[in-house]
Protein backbone atom coordinates (compact mmCIF):
# COMPACT_ATOMS: atom_id res chain seq x y z
CA UNK A 1 0.00 0.00 0.00
CA UNK A 2 1.57 3.21 -0.36
CA UNK A 3 0.64 5.80 1.68
CA UNK A 4 -1.89 5.88 4.36
CA UNK A 5 -3.04 9.05 6.35
CA UNK A 6 -3.28 8.61 10.29
CA UNK A 7 -6.95 9.45 11.47
CA UNK A 8 -7.61 12.21 13.93
CA UNK A 9 -7.94 15.97 14.16
CA UNK A 10 -4.87 18.37 14.28
CA UNK A 11 -2.08 19.11 11.75
CA UNK A 12 0.27 16.65 12.16
CA UNK A 13 3.72 18.12 12.41
CA UNK A 14 6.35 14.68 13.24
CA UNK A 15 6.02 11.43 14.38
CA UNK A 16 7.91 8.27 15.47
CA UNK A 17 8.20 4.61 15.53
CA UNK A 18 8.18 3.10 19.01
CA UNK A 19 9.58 -0.22 18.92
CA UNK A 20 7.82 -3.13 20.90
CA UNK A 21 8.14 -6.72 21.70
CA UNK A 22 6.81 -9.57 19.10
CA UNK A 23 6.64 -6.72 16.41
CA UNK A 24 3.57 -5.10 18.28
CA UNK A 25 4.87 -1.89 17.20
CA UNK A 26 3.49 1.93 17.52
CA UNK A 27 3.95 5.11 16.28
CA UNK A 28 3.75 8.14 18.33
CA UNK A 29 2.20 11.26 16.15
CA UNK A 30 3.02 14.92 16.93
CA UNK A 31 -0.06 17.18 16.17
CA UNK A 32 -0.72 21.08 16.66
CA UNK A 33 -3.60 22.72 16.66
CA UNK A 34 -4.89 20.87 18.67
CA UNK A 35 -1.23 20.53 20.61
CA UNK A 36 -0.74 17.08 21.32
CA UNK A 37 1.10 13.40 21.48
CA UNK A 38 -0.98 10.49 19.89
CA UNK A 39 0.26 6.93 20.30
CA UNK A 40 -1.45 4.53 17.56
CA UNK A 41 -0.90 0.93 16.95
CA UNK A 42 0.23 -0.53 13.60
CA UNK A 43 -0.85 -3.25 11.41
CA UNK A 44 1.58 -4.68 9.47
CA UNK A 45 -0.57 -6.79 7.40
CA UNK A 46 -2.86 -3.48 6.63
CA UNK A 47 -0.35 -1.05 6.79
CA UNK A 48 -2.28 1.07 8.38
CA UNK A 49 -2.25 2.98 11.57
CA UNK A 50 -5.16 1.99 14.08
CA UNK A 51 -8.84 4.16 13.66
CA UNK A 52 -8.48 6.28 17.04
CA UNK A 53 -5.13 6.85 19.09
CA UNK A 54 -4.80 4.24 22.21
CA UNK A 55 -2.81 6.85 23.80
CA UNK A 56 -3.10 10.74 24.34
CA UNK A 57 -1.28 13.36 25.92
CA UNK A 58 -2.45 17.06 25.78
CA UNK A 59 0.52 19.76 25.46
CA UNK A 60 -1.61 22.22 26.05
CA UNK A 61 -2.14 26.06 24.19
CA UNK A 62 0.21 26.70 21.85
CA UNK A 63 2.73 24.41 23.17
CA UNK A 64 3.05 22.69 19.73
CA UNK A 65 5.59 19.54 19.07
CA UNK A 66 8.72 19.73 16.52
CA UNK A 67 10.49 16.56 16.84
CA UNK A 68 10.51 13.30 18.50
CA UNK A 69 13.62 11.31 19.53
CA UNK A 70 12.43 7.56 21.06
CA UNK A 71 14.79 5.41 23.30
CA UNK A 72 15.97 2.46 21.81
CA UNK A 73 13.76 0.20 24.45
CA UNK A 74 10.44 1.49 23.53
CA UNK A 75 10.06 2.72 26.71
CA UNK A 76 10.81 7.05 26.85
CA UNK A 77 10.62 9.50 24.50
CA UNK A 78 11.88 12.89 23.91
CA UNK A 79 9.48 16.07 22.74
CA UNK A 80 11.02 19.21 21.56
CA UNK A 81 8.59 21.84 21.78
CA UNK A 82 7.93 25.47 19.86
CA UNK A 83 8.12 26.77 23.36
CA UNK A 84 11.98 26.06 24.18
CA UNK A 85 11.41 23.05 26.11
CA UNK A 86 12.03 19.67 25.94
CA UNK A 87 9.70 17.10 27.70
CA UNK A 88 10.75 13.74 28.94
CA UNK A 89 7.48 10.58 28.24
CA UNK A 90 7.46 7.21 29.82
CA UNK A 91 5.27 4.65 28.18
CA UNK A 92 3.34 1.80 29.68
CA UNK A 93 1.42 -1.15 29.02
CA UNK A 94 0.84 -3.05 26.15
CA UNK A 95 -1.25 -3.28 23.39
CA UNK A 96 -4.88 -1.38 23.82
CA UNK A 97 -3.95 -0.99 27.71
CA UNK A 98 -1.18 2.21 26.95
CA UNK A 99 -0.63 5.26 28.71
CA UNK A 100 1.97 7.85 28.06
CA UNK A 101 2.92 10.05 31.28
CA UNK A 102 5.06 12.96 31.58
CA UNK A 103 8.53 13.06 33.71
CA UNK A 104 10.23 16.11 35.32
CA UNK A 105 13.54 16.71 33.94
CA UNK A 106 15.03 19.76 34.59
CA UNK A 107 17.98 19.67 32.35
CA UNK A 108 16.34 19.59 29.51
CA UNK A 109 13.53 22.61 30.45
CA UNK A 110 14.57 25.97 29.30
CA UNK A 111 17.11 24.87 26.61
CA UNK A 112 15.21 26.40 23.49
CA UNK A 113 13.99 25.53 20.80
CA UNK A 114 15.78 22.41 19.57
CA UNK A 115 16.05 21.20 16.08
CA UNK A 116 17.55 17.72 16.53
CA UNK A 117 17.11 15.31 18.96
CA UNK A 118 19.02 11.41 19.33
CA UNK A 119 19.29 8.65 21.20
CA UNK A 120 22.53 6.24 20.53
CA UNK A 121 21.35 2.89 19.29
CA UNK A 122 22.69 1.51 22.58
CA UNK A 123 20.40 4.03 24.42
CA UNK A 124 23.56 5.06 26.67
CA UNK A 125 23.85 8.64 25.14
CA UNK A 126 21.16 11.35 24.04
CA UNK A 127 22.16 14.33 22.34
CA UNK A 128 19.90 17.64 21.54
CA UNK A 129 20.95 20.27 18.67
CA UNK A 130 19.63 23.92 18.96
CA UNK A 131 18.42 26.53 16.92
CA UNK A 132 21.06 28.74 18.91
CA UNK A 133 23.64 26.11 17.86
CA UNK A 134 24.50 24.68 21.47
CA UNK A 135 25.11 20.74 21.35
CA UNK A 136 24.61 18.89 24.49
CA UNK A 137 25.35 15.34 25.02
CA UNK A 138 24.10 13.02 27.90
CA UNK A 139 24.47 10.02 29.63
CA UNK A 140 21.28 8.30 29.78
CA UNK A 141 19.14 8.07 32.01
CA UNK A 142 21.66 9.46 34.82
CA UNK A 143 21.43 12.65 32.60
CA UNK A 144 25.34 13.18 33.63
CA UNK A 145 26.37 16.23 31.47
CA UNK A 146 29.57 15.02 28.88
CA UNK A 147 29.19 17.89 26.54
CA UNK A 148 27.36 21.15 26.69
CA UNK A 149 29.49 23.64 23.67
CA UNK A 150 27.08 26.80 22.79
CA UNK A 151 28.96 27.33 19.97
CA UNK A 152 29.07 23.93 17.76
CA UNK A 153 27.29 25.63 15.05
CA UNK A 154 25.72 28.55 13.81
CA UNK A 155 22.40 26.60 13.70
CA UNK A 156 22.00 22.89 13.79
CA UNK A 157 20.38 20.54 10.85
CA UNK A 158 20.88 17.49 11.51
CA UNK A 159 22.76 14.67 13.50
CA UNK A 160 23.27 11.07 13.91
CA UNK A 161 25.18 8.44 16.02
CA UNK A 162 27.19 5.82 14.94
CA UNK A 163 26.58 2.10 15.37
CA UNK A 164 29.00 1.75 18.48
CA UNK A 165 27.84 5.39 19.84
CA UNK A 166 30.93 6.26 19.55
CA UNK A 167 30.85 9.11 17.49
CA UNK A 168 27.92 12.18 17.10
CA UNK A 169 27.75 13.90 13.16
CA UNK A 170 26.46 17.08 13.15
CA UNK A 171 25.51 19.34 10.39
CA UNK A 172 25.18 22.79 10.32
CA UNK A 173 22.73 25.53 8.52
CA UNK A 174 25.72 27.12 7.47
CA UNK A 175 27.03 23.89 5.56
CA UNK A 176 29.40 22.38 7.76
CA UNK A 177 29.45 19.81 9.56
CA UNK A 178 31.50 18.14 12.49
CA UNK A 179 32.50 14.85 14.31
CA UNK A 180 32.01 14.72 18.17
CA UNK A 181 33.34 11.80 20.18
CA UNK A 182 30.70 11.24 22.81
CA UNK A 183 32.78 9.44 25.52
CA UNK A 184 33.94 13.27 26.66
CA UNK A 185 32.81 15.49 24.16
CA UNK A 186 36.16 16.30 22.31
CA UNK A 187 35.79 17.76 18.76
CA UNK A 188 37.21 14.99 16.37
CA UNK A 189 37.47 16.62 12.79
CA UNK A 190 35.08 18.82 10.33
CA UNK A 191 34.22 17.35 7.31
CA UNK A 192 36.27 18.49 4.33
CA UNK A 193 34.52 20.38 1.09
CA UNK A 194 34.49 22.33 -1.28
CA UNK A 195 33.80 26.00 -1.61
CA UNK A 196 30.32 25.24 -3.43
CA UNK A 197 29.19 22.21 -1.71
CA UNK A 198 26.67 22.75 1.63
CA UNK A 199 26.13 19.77 3.93
CA UNK A 200 23.11 19.48 4.79
CA UNK A 201 21.85 15.95 6.48
CA UNK A 202 24.36 12.77 7.99
CA UNK A 203 23.31 9.26 8.60
CA UNK A 204 25.99 6.36 9.40
CA UNK A 205 26.29 2.95 7.95
CA UNK A 206 24.53 1.06 10.29
CA UNK A 207 24.97 -2.51 9.04
CA UNK A 208 28.35 -3.32 11.01
CA UNK A 209 30.44 -4.28 8.50
CA UNK A 210 31.43 -0.50 6.40
CA UNK A 211 32.52 1.92 8.34
CA UNK A 212 30.40 4.95 6.40
CA UNK A 213 28.87 8.39 7.26
CA UNK A 214 26.20 9.37 3.83
CA UNK A 215 25.69 12.63 3.77
CA UNK A 216 23.28 14.83 1.33
CA UNK A 217 25.54 17.95 -0.24
CA UNK A 218 24.39 20.65 -1.96
CA UNK A 219 27.17 20.97 -4.75
CA UNK A 220 25.76 24.36 -6.33
CA UNK A 221 22.51 23.43 -8.46
CA UNK A 222 23.49 19.54 -7.67
CA UNK A 223 22.49 17.45 -5.19
CA UNK A 224 24.33 14.38 -4.28
CA UNK A 225 24.90 11.61 -1.40
CA UNK A 226 28.50 11.67 -0.26
CA UNK A 227 30.16 9.08 1.19
CA UNK A 228 32.77 9.63 3.77
CA UNK A 229 35.22 6.74 5.50
CA UNK A 230 34.80 7.29 9.24
CA UNK A 231 38.25 5.27 9.82
CA UNK A 232 40.04 8.13 8.11
CA UNK A 233 36.98 10.74 7.56
CA UNK A 234 38.13 10.92 4.05
CA UNK A 235 35.44 11.17 1.07
CA UNK A 236 34.75 7.77 -0.79
CA UNK A 237 32.92 8.83 -3.55
CA UNK A 238 29.69 10.65 -4.29
CA UNK A 239 26.29 9.79 -6.12
CA UNK A 240 23.37 11.80 -7.66
CA UNK A 241 20.10 9.99 -6.22
CA UNK A 242 16.90 11.33 -5.13
CA UNK A 243 18.33 14.55 -7.86
CA UNK A 244 16.56 16.80 -6.20
CA UNK A 245 17.39 18.80 -2.61
CA UNK A 246 16.69 16.72 0.44
CA UNK A 247 14.87 18.19 3.22
CA UNK A 248 15.81 14.50 5.55
CA UNK A 249 17.59 11.52 5.78
CA UNK A 250 16.71 7.85 7.58
CA UNK A 251 18.79 4.36 7.30
CA UNK A 252 17.28 1.44 8.71
CA UNK A 253 18.15 -0.46 11.57
CA UNK A 254 19.61 -3.13 9.68
CA UNK A 255 21.87 -0.78 7.59
CA UNK A 256 20.70 -2.05 4.17
CA UNK A 257 18.57 0.98 2.77
CA UNK A 258 19.23 4.72 2.57
CA UNK A 259 16.09 6.35 2.35
CA UNK A 260 16.08 10.67 1.18
CA UNK A 261 13.02 13.00 1.44
CA UNK A 262 12.33 15.72 -0.98
CA UNK A 263 10.95 19.16 -0.20
CA UNK A 264 8.41 18.46 -2.75
CA UNK A 265 7.11 15.30 -1.26
CA UNK A 266 9.47 12.44 -3.22
CA UNK A 267 10.73 9.61 -1.45
CA UNK A 268 13.50 7.87 -2.86
CA UNK A 269 15.55 4.82 -1.26
CA UNK A 270 18.36 3.46 -1.77
CA UNK A 271 20.20 -0.06 -1.33
CA UNK A 272 23.55 0.69 0.53
CA UNK A 273 25.71 -2.41 -1.05
CA UNK A 274 25.42 -1.08 -4.56
CA UNK A 275 24.36 2.20 -4.09
CA UNK A 276 21.15 2.01 -6.15
CA UNK A 277 17.70 3.18 -5.95
CA UNK A 278 15.52 0.23 -5.50
CA UNK A 279 11.86 2.47 -4.56
CA UNK A 280 10.52 5.93 -5.80
CA UNK A 281 7.63 7.21 -4.00
CA UNK A 282 7.04 10.37 -5.91
CA UNK A 283 4.82 13.34 -5.04
CA UNK A 284 3.95 11.02 -2.10
CA UNK A 285 3.11 14.32 -0.44
CA UNK A 286 1.81 16.12 -3.43
CA UNK A 287 4.06 18.57 -2.99
CA UNK A 288 4.83 19.47 0.40
CA UNK A 289 8.28 19.30 2.17
CA UNK A 290 8.92 15.89 4.07
CA UNK A 291 9.47 16.68 8.12
CA UNK A 292 9.54 13.42 9.36
CA UNK A 293 11.51 10.33 7.82
CA UNK A 294 12.01 6.46 9.36
CA UNK A 295 12.07 3.21 8.85
CA UNK A 296 9.85 0.54 10.78
CA UNK A 297 12.13 -1.75 12.97
CA UNK A 298 10.98 -5.20 11.49
CA UNK A 299 9.17 -4.35 8.03
CA UNK A 300 10.15 -2.53 4.22
CA UNK A 301 7.91 -0.01 5.33
CA UNK A 302 8.47 4.06 6.07
CA UNK A 303 6.77 6.73 7.95
CA UNK A 304 6.68 10.04 6.40
CA UNK A 305 4.93 13.19 7.55
CA UNK A 306 4.50 16.74 6.21
CA UNK A 307 2.46 19.69 7.52
CA UNK A 308 -0.56 19.42 4.72
CA UNK A 309 -0.67 15.88 4.49
CA UNK A 310 -0.24 14.33 7.72
CA UNK A 311 1.51 10.92 8.97
CA UNK A 312 1.54 8.29 6.00
CA UNK A 313 2.98 4.62 6.34
CA UNK A 314 4.56 3.04 2.95
CA UNK A 315 5.35 -0.20 2.24
CA UNK A 316 8.53 -0.23 -0.20
CA UNK A 317 8.78 -2.04 -3.44
CA UNK A 318 11.96 -3.92 -2.60
CA UNK A 319 13.52 -7.43 -2.79
CA UNK A 320 11.88 -9.88 0.08
CA UNK A 321 13.84 -9.85 2.61
CA UNK A 322 14.70 -14.09 3.96
CA UNK A 323 12.73 -15.04 7.13
CA UNK A 324 14.50 -16.34 9.87
CA UNK A 325 12.30 -20.11 9.41
CA UNK A 326 13.44 -19.96 5.50
CA UNK A 327 17.02 -20.07 6.23
CA UNK A 328 16.36 -22.38 8.73
CA UNK A 329 14.65 -24.52 6.03
CA UNK A 330 17.52 -24.12 3.43
CA UNK A 331 20.04 -25.32 5.59
CA UNK A 332 18.29 -28.52 6.91
CA UNK A 333 17.24 -29.17 2.99
CA UNK A 334 20.93 -28.87 2.24
CA UNK A 335 21.80 -31.44 5.09
CA UNK A 336 19.50 -33.98 3.91
CA UNK A 337 20.62 -33.80 0.00
CA UNK A 338 23.95 -34.47 1.60
CA UNK A 339 23.03 -36.93 3.82
CA UNK A 340 20.82 -38.93 0.32
CA UNK A 341 24.21 -38.36 -1.70
CA UNK A 342 26.22 -39.73 0.71
CA UNK A 343 23.85 -42.84 1.63
CA UNK A 344 23.93 -43.02 -2.56
CA UNK A 345 28.09 -43.52 -2.97
CA UNK A 346 28.26 -45.70 -0.15
CA UNK A 347 25.76 -48.28 -1.44
CA UNK A 348 27.05 -47.73 -4.96
CA UNK A 349 30.53 -47.83 -3.63
CA UNK A 350 31.34 -51.33 -5.16
CA UNK A 351 29.93 -50.81 -9.12
CA UNK A 352 31.54 -47.51 -8.69
CA UNK A 353 35.63 -48.84 -8.20
CA UNK A 354 34.71 -51.72 -9.62
CA UNK A 355 36.72 -50.81 -12.91
CA UNK A 356 37.48 -53.32 -15.76
CA UNK A 357 39.96 -55.97 -15.31
CA UNK A 358 42.89 -57.03 -18.09
CA UNK A 359 43.22 -60.66 -19.17
CA UNK A 360 46.82 -60.67 -17.14
CA UNK A 361 45.57 -59.12 -14.29
CA UNK A 362 44.51 -61.11 -11.20
CA UNK A 363 40.84 -60.78 -10.15
CA UNK A 364 40.37 -60.01 -6.67
CA UNK A 365 40.39 -62.81 -4.40
CA UNK A 366 37.25 -63.99 -2.61
CA UNK A 367 36.82 -62.71 0.76
CA UNK A 368 36.14 -66.23 1.90
CA UNK A 369 38.95 -67.98 0.45
CA UNK A 370 41.31 -65.52 2.55
CA UNK A 371 39.65 -66.22 5.71
CA UNK A 372 40.16 -69.89 5.33
CA UNK A 373 44.01 -69.37 4.15
CA UNK A 374 44.76 -67.24 6.82
CA UNK A 375 43.23 -69.79 9.41
CA UNK A 376 44.79 -72.19 8.07
CA UNK A 377 48.25 -70.54 8.35
CA UNK A 378 47.75 -69.81 11.94
CA UNK A 379 46.63 -73.58 12.60
CA UNK A 380 50.47 -74.65 10.64
CA UNK A 381 52.37 -72.18 12.90
CA UNK A 382 50.80 -73.66 15.88
CA UNK A 383 51.67 -77.01 15.05
CA UNK A 384 55.40 -76.06 14.27
CA UNK A 385 56.24 -74.43 17.90
CA UNK A 386 54.51 -77.89 19.10
CA UNK A 387 57.63 -79.80 17.17
CA UNK A 388 60.29 -77.55 18.62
Amino acid sequence: MDGVDAPGQGTVTCAAWIRRPENAHLVVVGKSTPSSLEIFSWDPITTSLSASPKAKYELGEGVDPVIIAVHPAGDELVCSTSTGDCRLFELYGREDKVKLTSKEQLLLQGIGLQKCLAFSVDGTRFATGGVDGCLRIFEWPNMRAILEEPRAHKSFQDMDFSLDSEFLASASADGSARIWNTSDGTPVTTLTRNSDEKIELCRFSKDGTKPFLFCSVQRGNKPLTVVWDISTWKKVGHKRLLRKPASIMSISLDGKYLALGSKDGDVCVVEVNKMEVRHWSKRLHLGSKITSLEFCPSERVVLTTSNEWGVMATRLTVPADWKDWQIYLLLLGLFLASLVAFYFFFENSDSFWNFPIAEEQAARPDIQTVVEETQFSRNMMELDYVEF
